[in-house]
This record gives C-alpha cells, sequence and structure tokens, in this order.
C-alpha cells in the first residue's frame, strides 16, 4: 500500500505544478496538521483515494472551515484496508487557542486511546502532529514533543509513527527515527510516501 503523508507546508510539486503522475498509486493520503483545508480538498479531490486528517496548532481555521470529503482522525481508530489507524492531533499549549494541550491534558487523551488500541487489536499507524518528547522535537516549549506519547509508544507498539510540526528549515531535521518500542517514526514535513 502507498500513503502520501503531508505536514506543515503545502508542497509547491503536488499543488502549484500539480501532474497527476505524482499521486499515481496512492492509496491514502494522510495529513499530520497545519495544512491549508484546501489543499486538503484538492488533493482528496485530485487523487480519488481517502485523506485522514489530526490538526495541527495552527489549524483554528478548521473549526469553521474543515476540509470537505477528509474524514478527522482525532481521539479514535479507523480501519483502512489492513491498517489500524490512531489519530492524536494537538502541540504543546504555550498560548491560549485550540488544538493545544498541557502534557496532562495529551496524556489523559492517551490513556483513552491505550483502551481503544487494545479494544481494536492494536494500532498499525499512529498519527499525531508533534513527535514524542526526545524523538526529533526541539527544546522550546512551542516545538516540545510529549513525554506521553513515549510511553504509548512503548505500550501499544504501532509500526508507524507520523507526525510534523518540526520543519526541515529548523536546522536539526531528520526523516526517519527508531524509537526505542521498534516504531518507526516518520517526520512528514512537506511530504513523504510511505510504502506499507
Amino acid at each position: 500500500m502507498k500513503i502520501l503523508v503531508i505536514a506543515d507546508t503545502e508542497s509547491r510539486s503536488l499543488w502549484d505544478f500539480y501532474d497527476p503522475s505524482k499521486l499515481e498509486g496512492v492509496d491514502l493520503i494522510i495529513s499530520c496538521g497545519d495544512l491549508n483545508p484546501h489543499y486538503l480538498e484538492f488533493l482528496v479531490t485530485l487523487s480519488g483515494c481517502p485523506l485522514f486528517y489530526v490538526h495541527g496548532n495552527h489549524d483554528h481555521v478548521y473549526e469553521k472551515t474543515p476540509p470537505e470529503g477528509c474524514e478527522c482522525l482525532e481521539d479514535r481508530i479507523v480501519h483502512f484496508k489492513d491498517l489500524r489507524i490512531l489519530g492524536l492531533g494537538g502541540s504543546m499549549r504555550y498560548k491560549d487557542g485550540p488544538f493545544m494541550y498541557t502534557e496532562r491534558q495529551m496524556r489523559r487523551r492517551v490513556l483513552k486511546a491505550r483502551l481503544k488500541a487494545a479494544l481494536s487489536g492494536g494500532v498499525d499507524l499512529f498519527v499525531t502532529h508533534v513527535p514524542p518528547a526526545g524523538c526529533g522535537d526541539m527544546e522550546d516549549l512551542p516545538h516540545r514533543g510529549f513525554a506521553c506519547f513515549n510511553t504509548f509508544l512503548n505500550a501499544v507498539r504501532p509500526r508507524f509513527m507520523l507526525h510534523g510540526h518540526v520543519h526541515k528549515t529548523y536546522g536539526h531535521f531528520q526523516r526517519e527515527r527508531a524509537h526505542e518500542s521498534g516504531t518507526r517514526i516518520i517526520n512528514a514535513y512537506d511530504y513523504y510516501i510511505l510504502e506499507v
């Protein structure tokens, strides 16, 4: 299965210079947040395949204008073909606004997600906006990852964790990381093709 994973910046290659061959063979699109809802609508329309998304810390526009034809993954497990996909969007709370959480608030969401994962027989793809603490995040509060995500990975052991939030332009970008749980962590900044 071929999955297009996107986050944080609208790819000019996919939007401004669209060519149908660029989405050829894509079975699923997953957005890890902070993208224009019209961009998601464009991709889901032209690809003809489903698009699942979580919210980024800059997605407040989704409250009034959610991307049409796309499905929100927040706090639930979606089954797609043989995959179980769980979404927990948002970032560390560094100011007032939607889709931002304290570590304690995210920990409560993670506990509920662990129960859903147990009832579902596990999770294959864990979709978030931010990385786990210490695995590709940054020191400053706005770009810090959640420690409870490490707890989730060690308990549930999904095959992949997909996130965005830490941009390539920040300097220490790394596309893929191996977590101690065995989960392969992928930063979806711009876009990435995942073969499952």
